[in-house]
């Protein structure tokens, strides 16, 4: 991780994390002793491909986006750490000894608790209940994971892109993003994500300009996101 600003007000962090809350005393005593408090500003690159992980990362407060670039430059968006949640990319790199494979991109300023290496080691070993809440929280990422492969190789384009224009609009008519941006979401090619959005602006759908997207029919984008259903 690079060089963050570290707190010291360590105590409130663990309440965060029902799984972590419910630990043993002397384990919270053991996460509360050891981790550093970090506080990170936007658009920093939290850990990228090569570096080996020193830390297990719980997320307290701002979104990290975990995303992988191929050979090619071909960027897809893997998953997003939001406050409350650990990086499961870290979890497995940590097990496995090996280095990280993806890019962690800071969305917004964060704040996060970064217990080192040896201490997630120890508690692994010795501490059921941590390992249970570790291979929790691994579990269920895993499980989007592979709902994120299955929607990127077998559902409609359309579909998807309707989805990610409703959720980025959060119940406003206004989306600042690029067609690139939309590609690496959607792991597909900006052209593709081009033509459909043209598509979407022949039908009345939305309106494009520099950098936003307006929609004006938001019943119909929601209507092509239930075809998924």
């Amino acid at each position: 991780m690079t060089s963050p600003h570290t707190k010291h007000d360590k105590r409130p962090w663990v309440d965060r994390f029902p799984g972590l809350s419910q630990l043993e005393a002397d384990t919270q005593h053991l996460l509360l002793r050891h981790a550093a408090l970090l506080t990170l500003p936007r658009d920093t690159l939290v850990f990228g491909p090569g570096k080996s992980p020193e830390n297990m990362l719980f997320l307290l407060e701002g979104t990290v986006r975990v995303q992988q670039v191929s050979e090619t430059g071909h960027e897809i968006v893997l998953y997003r750490i939001q406050a409350g949640e650990s990086c499961v990319l870290t979890t497995a790199c940590l097990l496995a000894y090996e280095d990280y494979a993806a890019d962690g991109i800071a969305e917004t300023e964060i704040h996060a608790a970064a217990l080192p290496r040896a201490v997630f080691d120890t508690l692994v070993a010795e501490s059921k209940s941590f390992r249970n809440f570790v291979f929790a929280a691994f579990s269920k990422r895993i499980t989007d994971l592979f709902r994120m492969v299955d929607e990127v190789a077998f559902q409609r384009i359309d579909v998807r892109l309707a989805q990610c224009l409703i959720a980025l609009s959060d119940h406003t008519d206004l989306i600042r993003t690029t067609h690139q941006k939309l590609s690496v979401e959607l792991g597909t090619a900006r052209e593709v994500i081009s033509r459909q959005l043209q598509e979407f602006q022949r039908r009345g759908w939305i309106r494009q300009t520099r950098g936003q997207i307006e929609v004006c029919n938001a019943t119909a984008l929601q209507d092509l996101a239930k075809a998924a259903s």
